[in-house]
């Protein structure tokens, strides 16, 4: 794992949440994107060499509006950028943890992404980044 990529925030209303952040951060986001697989629309922040994502449910059987409605709005997940995804997820499954997808899938800010279960990483939902070559 080379650095944090980002971190992860569910919300449950983007725009006044960027608002919160834009005075925060002192700067706006830099991305605004849909993810309609997983249900999101997310925007990112600029953070020095990390990002803070914030993650907006499109649709209430989104895992973000299941999250919200189960611990409320806050961290939802930490993202490590990787070299090889596929190589790291062989790596971390061979050291015990439980992988949510074996194969990586596209994900938001132009990354292959995948996941690991809380259950395995001390209750956080660790997410795994590869820029898309």
């Amino acid at each position: 794992m080379k650095k944090i990529e980002h971190i992860g925030i569910a919300v449950n209303d983007l725009e006044t949440s960027n608002l919160i952040f834009e005075k925060l951060l002192g700067a706006a986001p830099y991305k605004f994107e849909e993810v309609e697989s997983e249900g999101v629309t997310t925007s990112f922040f600029n953070v020095g060499p990390n990002k803070i994502e914030l993650l907006a449910a499109t649709n209430p059987d989104s895992p973000i509006a299941k999250f919200i409605a189960k611990k409320g709005e806050g961290i939802h997940h930490i993202a490590f950028d990787v070299e090889d995804i596929v190589v790291e997820i062989e790596r971390l499954k061979k050291e015990g943890f439980v992988v949510l997808n074996e194969v990586p899938k596209k994900g938001a800010d132009n990354k292959l992404v995948a996941f690991l279960h809380p259950k395995s990483t001390n209750g956080v939902l660790i997410e795994l980044c590869q820029e898309i070559r």
